[in-house]
């Protein structure tokens, strides 16, 4: 049974009706809210859902939908600032009883946590960042932004598609189809394209050098969304923050590996390493076909992986191409149909031969 809770909550703030809700017990992690979340539809998708209730297990896990997006009511005389996202932040943590909190934010959600933990650095005891950057205008030329933007608004699916295609690229099908289902559930276009041209003008490079909270930045190497380098600025500007890189190629930390960005994420957080139970989302569970056409070079490949070793490590070992084992692995998750390398190792050291 989900542990998730949709008991949605209120906290106003100036203009804003922002939603809220919260889930386990414990020290408090505020999620802030990030382009197009929604409180209720995030926990309809399955990898959402999952990696809420494996934070849950160790912590009390406060969500909101930014100004903008979800269930937030908010007025569009204008474009949605930094100032009033991190207002919102603030309001909820009222609303929540919570005078400090782990933040947890991801993607566009990165440089308005930055911001909040500048200018109120007695409420955040932590900064978890995942897929982070400083400035919207860094991810990619005016020239593609404002394409972009102009796409999702005349054309929901097709954009869609465009953004599943950047955020999730090593899904499946299936996984695609899904994404795909929530991300339109979650918004129409209008408000889809609006939210993505506000998360473009944001800009933390100023209060970065500011914050005072112990920080984690969290980046997958291969993220096409916000490259690692936008990462790596963010963890240089943050005054003693870590940089952690994880394998992979998802940009949502509940896809991909999230096993592995959870763990690192709750021992940050204080949870101690003897006691997570940490269970990777439902998405990264090995599927259960003892049957499933592997080849035995794949085999090998993915005993290799799961012994922790890195392509190019695996490579020297088996005289092979960085290229070819990355085909083998790619070729191994397709005929498994799981969504990361570390699901496919889990398969195949769960069916040895």
């Amino acid at each position: 049974m989900s542990r998730s809770s949709t008991t949605i909550r209120r906290a106003w703030s100036g203009s804003d009706d922002v939603a809220w809700t919260e889930v386990g017990e414990g020290d408090p992690i505020l999620i802030g809210g990030w382009w197009m979340s929604h409180l209720v539809h995030d926990l309809e998708y399955e990898p959402i859902r999952g990696f809420i209730d494996a934070l849950a297990r160790h912590r009390r896990v406060i969500r909101m939908d930014a100004p903008g997006s979800g269930l937030t009511r908010s007025s569009r005389g204008s474009s949605i600032t930094v100032e009033r996202h991190v207002a919102a932040l603030g309001a909820v943590l009222d609303a929540a009883g919570v005078q400090s909190a782990t933040v947890l934010a991801g993607s566009s959600g990165a440089p308005v946590a930055i911001e909040f933990a500048a200018s109120h650095p007695d409420r955040v005891s932590g900064l978890i960042l995942s897929g982070a950057y400083l400035r919207g205008a860094d991810i990619a030329p005016e020239g593609d932004r404002d394409a972009l933007v102009d796409l999702v608004r005349r054309s929901w699916g097709v954009g869609g598609r465009v953004m599943s295609d950047v955020f999730f690229p090593d899904a499946t099908g299936e996984q695609q189809r899904a994404y795909l289902r929530h991300q339109r559930a979650s918004g129409s276009s209008e408000a889809a394209a609006e939210a993505l041209a506000d998360v473009y003008a944001l800009d933390a490079t100023a209060a970065a050098g500011t914050v005072r909270a112990p920080t984690l930045v969290l980046h997958r190497r291969g993220d096409r969304a916000i490259p690692l380098a936008l990462g790596a600025e963010t963890a240089r500007a943050v005054p003693g923050a870590e940089l952690r890189i994880l394998e992979g190629t998802a940009h949502h930390p509940w896809h991909g590996d999230s096993g592995t960005l959870l763990r690192n994420a709750l021992e940050f957080a204080g949870v101690d390493a003897a006691e997570l139970d940490v269970v990777e989302a439902s998405q990264e569970r090995p599927a259960s076909r003892p049957d499933a056409p592997i080849s035995d070079r794949e085999r090998q490949v993915l005993l290799l992986v799961a012994q922790g070793r890195t392509d190019a490590q695996i490579a020297d070992e088996l005289y092979l191409s960085v290229h070819t084992v990355h085909r083998h692995v790619a070729n191994a998750r397709r005929k498994l149909g799981v969504p990361s390398r570390a699901a496919a190792a889990a398969w195949v050291t769960a069916h040895p031969d």
